[in-house]
C-alpha cells in the first residue's frame, strides 16, 4: 500500500475522531468527557485514539482549530478590486452567519463553560479563532491605510473593534437561547449598521459607500 493511500486513511480516521469528539464535548462538556467515551463511539479502542491524540486536552485543541479554522478562509477571502465597504460587508456578513451556526455557538458556549476551570483551553480557542480572524483583518486594513481608504493609526485595535460591531447583540442573544436564529435579511442589516459604523469612524473618501 503507498504511502499516500496511508496517509489518506490516517487523515479520514483522524477527521472521524475530531468529528465524534466534537459531539461528546458538546453534549458532556469537556470535563465529563473521557477518551473512553469517544473510543468507544468510534468503535475502537482507546489505544488506537492515543495514536493519535496523546490527551485529552490535545484533542480538544485539535478539535477547537479545526472548527475555527474550518470557515477561516472563505470568511476573509475577499477580492481587492472591491471598496473597503463592500470588502468590510462581505467579511461582516459571513463571519455572523458563521457566529450563528450551531456548531459554531455550540463549541462557543463549550469554552465558556470550562473557561474558568481551564483558562488554557479558552486560550487555545481564542488563538485559534479570534486572534486569527483580527490578525487577517489587520492585514487588509493596514492595506486600505496604505491606499488612503481610512486613517487607523492602530489596525489591530480597529479590527478589534469592528468584529465587536459585528457581533453586537445578536450573538449574545442567540448565544443564551433568547432569540431564534436571525435570518439573512437580519444579518445583513446588522453588517450595514457595523460597517456605517466603522466608517464614520475611520473611513476616509474612496472607502466606498453602502
Amino acid at each position: 500500500m503507498s504511502e499516500a493511500v496511508l496517509k489518506d486513511r490516517r487523515d479520514q480516521r483522524r477527521d472521524a475522531i475530531l468529528e465524534v469528539a466534537r459531539a461528546v464535548f458538546t453534549e458532556e462538556g469537556f470535563s465529563a468527557a473521557s477518551m473512553s467515551t469517544i473510543a468507544a463511539r468510534l468503535g475502537g479502542s482507546k489505544g488506537t485514539l492515543y495514536n493519535y491524540f496523546k490527551s485529552k486536552e490535545e484533542l480538544f485543541g485539535a478539535y477547537v482549530r479545526d472548527e475555527c479554522g474550518r470557515f477561516a478562509e472563505s470568511i476573509f477571502d475577499v477580492p481587492d478590486d472591491r471598496s473597503l465597504a463592500e470588502r468590510l460587508t462581505g467579511i461582516g456578513e459571513r463571519f455572523l452567519d458563521h457566529l450563528m451556526s450551531e456548531r459554531s455557538v455550540r463549541t462557543y458556549q463549550l469554552v465558556v463553560a470550562e473557561a474558568h476551570r481551564t483558562p488554557e483551553l479558552a486560550r487555545m480557542f481564542y488563538e485559534a479563532g479570534p486572534a486569527s480572524g483580527i490578525a487577517r483583518l489587520t492585514g487588509i486594513l493596514e492595506e486600505a491605510r496604505d491606499c488612503g481608504e481610512v486613517e487607523v493609526e492602530d489596525c489591530e485595535a480597529a479590527a478589534e473593534q469592528f468584529m465587536a460591531l459585528c457581533r453586537a447583540n445578536l450573538h449574545f442573544r442567540y448565544s443564551l437561547n433568547l432569540i431564534a436564529r436571525p435570518s439573512d435579511a437580519e444579518i445583513a442589516a446588522a453588517i450595514k449598521e457595523a460597517v456605517l459604523t466603522f466608517l464614520a469612524r475611520f473611513g476616509r473618501p474612496g472607502a466606498g459607500a453602502l
